[in-house]
Order: structure tokens, then sequence, then C-alpha cells
């Protein structure tokens, strides 16, 4: 193996025979993604996608706590709170596009989500063409609990899984394990975690479907399938509002839980999440959700709960975040409206 990075790098790139090996190494902060690993690994995916001695490309996190948290939203809440809209608007742009570039990578792109595995860093992964989960893992979009939304093509995948399972996963913003993972689309192949180096030793020949033919094991069950009929029951409604008292009204105890977890989150993180997932539903392209996801991102810095959200969550640390408006009753469609308008700094534009 050769490796063209040194080890305080934030992203390393080894080439291990056939196989471009991604490692996203800022493991002591979960492998939050920065713009600067954002442009290394795009830059690192376009020198791969000629060169013909590399024949897929892996993508896995340094720790062992995870393939990576997601971005790096202490920095995007620093520049925000100086006033600066460049950032922001600069990483979510590069950001999307390498989703996007991940999405039609004429390469195979296996995606290691094992452990902590959220956000972002669903983003760089979920869009491969080969998906491994283990028994460690953890996906989820937590994204309303700092005042955000589902981003990096999270409205595509979650409009997209069974019933209204993806819409329990944004509003909850609870993570899901490996079975669940599998069944709501997210997944492709479930590995046990003690075969994972053997694993990525047989994909270096380049063979990846041999190589998960022979390391793949029968997917866990998943606990959301056996709760589809509550979860498609409550989450089939409208509004928000509508969900939360359906919600109330079932018999089991996991669906007054998920109400709990809800009415923690922004309200109206919350609105804008169920619109965009219903809009997603509707659209013909990641590429689309992307640019819808761009004006809806930078509208949540602007005049979303974002900052606060993050104050609460990992500066100050106080868990209390003062939402505003407070209740769900109080944000009207006509505020939800102005988080899907295009931005004053223009479109993103990936669906032309």
């Amino acid at each position: 193996m050769t490796s063209e990075a040194t080890p305080d790098q934030e992203v390393l790139f080894t080439e291990q025979g056939a196989l471009g090996r991604l490692t996203l190494n800022r493991p002591k902060a979960l492998n939050s993604l920065t713009l600067g690993m954002v442009r290394s690994i795009t830059a690192a995916l376009e020198q791969w996608r000629h060169d013909e001695r590399i024949q897929a490309v892996l993508i896995e996190g340094a720790g062992e706590r995870g393939l990576c948290a997601g971005g790096d939203i202490r920095t995007l809440y620093d520049a925000a709170k100086a006033g600066d809209e460049a950032l922001p608007r600069s990483f979510w742009a590069e950001e999307y596009r390498m989703n996007a570039m991940l999405a039609r990578y004429p390469k195979p792109v296996v995606g290691i989500m094992d452990g902590i595995c959220m956000g972002g860093g669903v983003g760089i992964s979920a869009h491969g063409s080969h998906r491994v989960v283990t028994e460690r893992s953890k996906v989820g979009m937590p994204e309303t609990g700092i005042g955000f939304f589902p981003d990096v093509g999270g409205t595509y995948l979650l409009s997209r899984t069974p019933g209204e399972l993806g819409t329990h996963m944004a509003l909850t913003g609870e993570p899901v394990g490996a079975g669940d993972a599998l069944y709501c689309g997210l997944a492709d192949h479930y590995v046990a975690g003690d075969n994972l180096d053997e694993l990525i030793t047989a994909l270096s020949t380049g063979a990846v479907d041999t190589a998960l033919e022979k390391y793949a094991e029968k997917a866990p069950e998943s606990p959301l399938e056996a709760a589809r009929t509550w979860i498609d029951a409550a989450y089939s409604a409208d509004t928000v509002e509508e969900i939360v008292q359906r919600l109330r009204q079932r018999s089991e105890e996991a669906a007054h839980s998920a109400a709990d977890a809800i009415e923690t989150k922004s309200p109206t993180s919350l609105k804008v999440t169920l619109r965009s997932l219903r809009s997603a539903a509707g659209l013909h392209s990641l590429e689309q959700a992307l640019d819808e996801e761009f004006r809806v991102s930078l509208a949540c810095v602007r005049i979303g709960d974002f900052v606060e959200g993050v104050r609460a969550t990992l500066v100050d640390k106080d868990r209390n975040p003062a939402w505003s408006p407070e209740r769900l009753e109080e944000v009207d469609d006509t505020f939800v409206a102005e988080f899907f308008e295009t931005p004053a700094t223009g479109e993103l534009g990936l669906s032309g």
C-alpha cells in the first residue's frame, strides 16, 4: 500500500491494488467534513476517475467511532455569527456537488457505514453504488435537532423509503441500525465488523461484487418494518401538527416516544423538513433535490433556527434551544415558503 498523505491530514488517500482508498481522518471530531476535506475528496475522485489502474473507490472513516458524524457545523456556526455568508454557501455548494458526483461516478464506490454515519456521513456514502453496514452502524439524519433539515440528498433518500419510514426518521432525527438501513434502501450489504479488513483486502482486486458476495451476510431484522402499521398511519398526515396528534392517539409506546422526540425539535425545521420530503418525492433526480436543498440550507442560516440550534447543542451545550417561533402552530405556511425561494446569491444549478 502506498500513501500520498501524512497522518495529520484530514483525508488520507491510499492506493491498494486496484482500490482507491479514501479515509476521513478527523477521528477526534468523528470525521466531520470541512470544506477543505470536500475539496480534497473531489480532487481525488477526479484523479481516480481517469486512472485506469484504479477500478473502485472505498470511503471509510478513521478511528473506532464511525464513518462521519456530518458536516463541520461549528465552523458554519462561527461564520454565520460573524455575518459571513460566503463560507456556508461555498461549503454546501461544493459538498452537494460532491454528493452528486458520487452518485454518478463511473466506477464502483464502496461506502463503509460502520459506526456513526449521520448527516454528511450519509451524503458521502449512501449515494455510492455499494453501501456496507455492520452491527455497529448508526445511520441517521438528526438535523431537525439543530434547527436544520436533512440535506446532502437526504430528502431524496428519505422520501423514497418504504411507506413513511423516511418521514419518521427525518422528523424524529433518530438513527437506525443495519437492518433498518437496509430495509429503508440506505444500504445494500451487511458485513460483520470483524470481517471489514478482509473485505477491503478482497476489494483491492477491483472485483467489488465478488468480494461483497463472499463477505456479506444475511441482513438483521428491521424494527421499522415491524412498526410500519403505526408509522405509516401517523406520518401520512399533511401537517406536522396532525402527525404529532396521530402519534399521541396510537396505543404503541414507541409512537408516544416519537411524538416526544419531535416536540423537542425546531418547529420551523420540522415544517420545512416535511415540505422538503413531500417535494423531493415528486422530483426526478438527486440533482433536483440537491438544488432545492441548497435553497433551504442557506435559508436555515439566514432566517431559520440553525444558529440557535448549534449554539444549544455544540457551543454552550445547554441543550435548551430558544426556538423562534417556539410552537408549531406559530410557524405559518408563508414563512415556510420563504425557505424555498431562489437565494439572492443564485441557485446551485446542478439540474440545469
